[in-house]
């Protein structure tokens, strides 16, 4: 598969170097990671470097973007703007009283940990899988007394990617989809394969955490409701959404809605400084991923959408769907689950895992993760493939003729 789509370019032993050196940065990441920002960083300064240096690459016109190529600073600034802006809403949340009432909704045993895996699911199917990650983070952080096991936290992760990959405003991957002109309904069966995957990663999970720490009903009469954080957290939800659907900018209605919100409730600032590490962390790497030399993908199949769930979790899921958007040939809802999806087997492989990592230090950690959340990959191979045989596999025709003139258009544009 790789050989289908590295383009040419300087290389090592028919590899090119960048592969390399973001191959390095990513085993750096799971063998320290205790210092996975210094590695990121480290290994985005030596790309950069080898770039400029050896090839005709220039950052700002990466960055800023040009005639014929468009910058990366519209998902990088989003990015920055909902990890910071959604850890504000978190804590909102946590401290509103909600959370401390959710214990008693849920079902004694296992199957309240269960239960809170499914309404992170369904949040996610019409809010941002970031917001959905982090208050169901919140959630369990109250309700299991802190005591959280790791396998449990990237069952939170792959809930809310599950929940989001059938819904056009449910992941940044579909947002694209649905922004680039893939029809809302084309994703839905997505679902086919969510609602497999979390019977399964759901009920392992949820009995991983009872294990650990069973969940807390506490008595909870005496606690109040904080109506006016509460108003927040909707205030920013609602921005996120409206400002998403008309601006493609959501992280602009989340700062919006918590500066509106400063006015009748303090803003907790002190949750930033982690937040902002935990968000360069990302940038980090997916600026490293938008500077490899990807051109294309293989053909498009169920076999390479199947692969590329794998490829997600290591690679950014977003210049991925871009290359899919623009070979076209796909079925949208397959390719949502696995690019969507794919990326909770590994805690930064979505926006989703990197966020919760800010309220759970001990899931930055690719050996632990993998350990004791297997049951995510394991329910990725038994989703996608209950989905395949009951929806089948039904590719679209590339839906944007211009994609297909323009890049047999461009290199006329370059001999002139």
């Amino acid at each position: 598969m790789l050989s289908s789509i590295i383009v040419q370019a300087p290389a090592l032993l028919g590899i090119p170097v960048e592969f390399i050196l973001f191959a390095l940065t990513l085993l750096g990441v799971a063998l320290f990671h205790n210092h996975t920002l210094k590695v990121a960083l480290i290994g985005l300064a030596s790309i950069l470097v080898y770039k400029e240096l050896f090839t005709d690459f220039s950052i700002v016109e990466h960055i800023i973007g040009s005639e014929t190529h468009e910058g990366e600073w519209n998902i990088l600034l989003n990015l920055f703007g909902l990890l910071t802006g959604f850890t504000i809403l978190a804590d909102h949340f946590e401290k509103s009283g909600i959370p401390e009432k959710i214990p008693n909704l849920l079902p004694d045993d296992w199957k309240g940990g269960f239960g809170l895996l499914i309404m992170i699911a369904i949040i996610s199917s019409f809010l941002d899988n970031i917001a959905a990650a982090m208050i169901g983070g919140a959630i369990a952080m109250v309700v299991f007394n802190g005591k959280v096991h790791i396998g449990y936290i990237a069952a939170i992760v792959a809930a809310s990617n599950a929940g989001g990959a059938g819904s056009v405003v449910g992941d940044t991957t579909t947002t694209m989809m649905w922004i680039d002109g893939v029809a809302a309904a084309d994703v839905t069966h997505a679902y086919a394969a969510s609602i497999t995957a979390i019977l399964f990663f759901g009920v392992v999970a949820a009995i991983q955490q009872h294990k650990l720490q069973p969940l807390i009903k506490n008595n909870t009469h005496h606690v109040d409701i904080d109506s006016g954080k509460l108003i927040i957290v909707v205030l920013i939800l609602v921005g996120a959404i409206l400002t998403n659907i008309y601006l493609d900018f959501p992280a602009a209605g989340v700062w919006i809605a918590i500066l509106i919100g400063a006015i009748f409730r303090p803003v907790p600032w002190k949750m930033l400084p982690n937040a902002i590490q935990g968000s360069i962390f990302l940038l980090s790497l997916v600026l490293c991923a938008s500077m490899m030399p990807v051109e294309q993908l293989p053909p498009a199949s169920w076999q390479t959408a199947f692969i590329l769930g794998f490829v997600s979790a290591v690679f950014d899921n977003i210049p991925l769907t871009k290359l899919a958007l623009e070979q076209g040939g796909y079925d949208w809802g397959i390719l949502a689950y696995a690019v969507g999806f794919g990326g909770s087997m590994i805690w930064f492989g979505s926006s989703a895992g990197v966020a919760i990592s800010n309220i759970f230090p001990q899931a930055k950690s690719v050996v632990s993760w993998v350990k004791n959340g297997w049951h995510v990959a394991v329910a990725y191979v038994l989703g996608f493939f209950v989905m395949l045989y009951v929806m089948g596999w039904n590719p679209h025709a590339p839906h944007k003729k211009s994609h297909i003139d323009k890049n047999h258009a461009a290199p006329v544009e370059q001999t002139e």
